[in-house]
């Protein structure tokens, strides 16, 4: 049996992490990276449309990966929670999204230009 590599199974995509893949993390994930100093819990809460014990459950399985921190401490008498990136949360999310980004091109691609959508994303046909 032959040995496959990268070249030969060019629609693999090994890198769309399944950690980050999932919907709302995605979002997590992205809003994170749109405010580099953190974001409170409820406005990530907000930001995701996500319940509190949702939001915990993905924060706990981002938290565990190495991709974000989660920091309590209270603002005054309240209690406070800010999330944000990590710097390996960081790398680890910007090279997803160049697997992501190719993703998305092989797809346009593959419809073709009477689909319409390399047109919509802005990538010119082959």
């Amino acid at each position: 049996m032959s040995k496959i590599d990268a070249t030969s199974a060019p629609f693999a995509y090994d890198g769309l992490d399944r950690v980050i893949h999932e919907k709302a993390r995605l979002g997590l994930l992205t809003s994170l990276m749109a405010h580099p100093k953190g974001l409170a819990f409820a406005d990530l809460k907000q930001l995701c449309r996500l319940t509190d014990g949702n939001l915990s459950r993905h924060l706990q399985v981002l938290q565990e990966a190495g991709l974000v921190d989660v920091i309590k401490g209270y603002e005054g008498n309240r209690p406070h929670t800010t999330c944000r990136l990590t710097k390996t949360g960081r790398r680890r999310f910007l090279d997803y999204l160049v697997v992501l980004e190719q993703l998305v091109r092989d797809a346009a691609k593959a419809a073709g230009p009477d689909e319409g959508a390399s047109r919509r994303l802005g990538i010119q046909p082959v």
